[in-house]
């Protein structure tokens, strides 16, 4: 059954009315947005900017590409393909959150970032692109925040070409023991207070800390991508499976 079937879906570990998920997420963003940068290097000790990297450098774009960065939030993975598809090519930064959208842009251009970016507010179960567009979607830390995931992988494998791949990092689950100890004393007692330190806004971080907890573990993934129509889905756990990015192709 999709989770699109319910009324009810998980907000953290609330449960919530499905039609109230997305404006509860957006108000968690537009709450943490202008400190939304800061907050990931600090919560994450850096270690963010190698899993992006690797996302990067597993997408292997070239000149010329058609790629959208889903959830792309203040555009970390926008600004590095932006450089890659060059003046051929074209990124489109997509956000369901305005306040999210706003401040990407706004880095971008300060960047110097303009000319081959372009920003699209949308809905990740309901993209409003044309079939068979994109060379690569990627989506970084946002799936888990999608109220029906299964209906937004249907939607990316609709507007994905033929040959085209999909790529979702997303926090999953630790493969030790000690590393999910270690991991959910750090994320349930140290993080929401640096959010409240950082950002006013304990709440947030503690909503996050219980949406990697709610989010489909590795095996799980792979095998929603392939329902979605995805071919040789595979993942590489990054951080003792912390993180996770999966990988999957349009046929």
């Amino acid at each position: 059954m999709s989770e699109g079937d319910s009324k009810n879906t998980h907000f953290g570990y609330k449960t919530v009315d499905s039609e109230k998920k997305a404006d509860l997420v957006a108000d968690v963003f537009h709450s943490v947005a202008a400190k939304y940068d800061i907050m990931n290097d600090v919560m994450s000790f850096g270690i963010h900017r190698l899993w992006k990297r690797h996302t990067i450098e597993t997408a292997a774009a070239r000149p010329g590409m058609n790629i959208l960065d889903l959830a792309g939030g203040t555009g970390d993975l926008t600004a590095k393909f932006s450089r890659i598809v060059g003046e051929t090519g074209n990124v489109v930064l997509a956000d369901i959150n305005d306040s999210m959208l706003k401040v990407g842009r706004s880095k971008l251009r300060d960047k110097g970032i303009v000319n081959n970016v372009s920003y699209v507010q949308a809905n990740a179960e309901a993209l409003p692109f044309p079939d068979n567009h994109f060379d690569i979607i990627t989506i970084a830390f946002g799936l888990r925040n999608v109220t029906d995931k299964a209906k937004a992988l249907r939607s990316m494998q609709r507007v994905l070409k033929p040959g085209g791949k999909l790529l979702v990092l997303e926090f999953s689950k630790p493969k030790h023991d000690v590393m999910r100890k270690i991991y959910d004393l750090y994320s349930f007692k140290v993080l929401p207070k640096m959010g409240q330190v950082i950002t006013q806004d304990a709440d947030s971080y503690e909503y996050l800390a219980e949406s990697i907890r709610m989010h489909p573990d590795q095996d799980t993934l792979k095998q929603m991508m392939e329902d979605a129509g995805l071919e040789q889905v595979d993942y590489t756990n990054m951080t003792d499976g912390v993180v996770a990015l999966h990988r999957g192709f349009k046929f």
